[in-house]
C-alpha cells in the first residue's frame, strides 16, 4: 500500500508552529507533497527531519519568493527530479516539481506537486499568466503519461471545478478560481482520462472542501472551496482505495488555511 498526502502548508515554519508535525506523525504517509513551502531547502529539511528523500523547487526568481515553493518528500528513494514545465519564464517559479519513485513492482511513479497561480479576473496579465501555466501543465502531463508510467499530480490548482466544489458559487462566477475557462481546462483534463480522486471518493457534494479563509466564520460554517486535488493517470486511479480531506476538528486545530488530501493506492 502507498499512502499519499498533499497539502498547501501555507509556510512550513508556520505550519509546524501550529501542529503539522503531530498530523504528519499520525498520518504517516509514504509520499508527502507540499505547496507554498515558503522556505529554503535547508529549512524544509530541518523541519521534516532526516528520514525523507526530498525534491524541492524553492520559490524565488519570478517574484514568488515568500509565497510559493513546492516539494515532494518520499520515504522511498527518489531516482530523478525535474522542475521544468513549459516556457522558460516558468523556470525558478517554485510552482512545479516532479519526483520519480520506484514502486514495489518495479514500475515508476512520477509524483508531481503543483501550485497554480491564484489569478485575478480584474487584472488580465495575472489571469493570462495563470492560463499560460495551465496550458504548459497540460502539455507536460501528456508527455509524462506517454510512456505508460503511473503519474499522480497533487496540489493547489486554485480552481473549483463545479458548483458543488465551493459554497458561494453564485457570488464567485466572475472571479478567478471559478471562471468558465478555468473550469473548462479541468473538463479537458478529465476528458483525456485523468481522474479526480477527491470527487470519485468524495461523493456528489457539496464539498468536501479543502480551503477556508482564516477570516470570519468560513471554517465554522464550512463555507469553503475544493481546490486541492489528487489527480491520477487512469491506470493508477484504478489502484486507489480511498481519498479524503483531513479537515481539522476545530478552527483552533488548523495548521494551514488548507486541509490535506490523503489517498491510498494498492501499488
Amino acid at each position: 500500500m502507498l499512502r499519499v498526502a498533499t497539502a498547501n502548508v501555507n509556510g512550513i515554519r508556520a505550519a509546524y508552529r501550529r501542529g503539522m508535525a503531530d498530523w504528519l506523525t499520525a498520518t504517516d504517509p509514504d509520499l508527502l507533497l507540499m505547496q507554498e513551502v515558503r522556505a529554503s531547502d535547508e529549512i524544509l529539511r530541518d523541519h521534516l527531519g532526516g528520514d525523507w528523500f526530498i525534491a524541492h523547487a524553492e520559490p524565488g526568481t519570478d517574484g514568488s519568493k515568500g509565497r510559493a515553493g513546492v516539494a515532494v518528500a518520499s520515504r522511498r528513494p527518489i531516482k530523478a527530479e525535474r522542475c521544468e514545465v513549459g516556457p522558460e519564464r516558468f523556470l525558478g517559479c517554485g510552482r512545479w516539481i516532479e519526483a520519480d519513485v520506484v514502486l514495489d513492482d518495479g514500475s515508476t511513479l512520477t509524483a508531481v506537486s503543483v501550485y497554480v497561480h491564484t489569478g485575478e479576473a480584474e487584472t488580465p496579465p495575472k489571469q493570462e499568466e495563470k492560463y499560460a501555466f495551465l496550458d504548459a501543465m497540460m502539455v507536460r502531463l501528456t508527455e509524462l503519461r506517454a510512456d505508460g508510467r503511473h503519474v499522480l499530480m497533487c496540489g493547489d490548482l486554485n480552481i473549483a471545478h463545479r458548483e458543488e466544489d465551493l459554497k458561494a458559487w453564485k457570488a464567485n462566477r466572475k472571479k478567478s478560481g471559478f471562471l468558465p475557462d478555468e473550469r473548462a481546462w479541468l473538463d479537458r483534463l478529465f476528458a483525456a482520462g485523468w481522474v479526480d480522486l477527491g470527487r470519485r471518493f468524495g461523493g456528489d457534494g457539496p464539498g468536501p472542501y479543502s480551503w477556508w479563509s482564516w477570516r470570519g466564520k468560513a471554517f465554522d460554517n464550512d463555507a469553503g472551496w475544493r481546490i486541492d486535488y489528487q489527480i491520477a493517470s487512469p491506470e493508477l486511479a484504478e489502484k486507489a482505495d480511498d481519498c479524503a480531506v483531513h479537515r481539522a476538528p476545530t478552527y483552533a486545530e488548523r495548521w494551514s488555511d488548507h486541509a490535506p488530501v490523503v489517498a491510498t493506492y494498492q501499488v
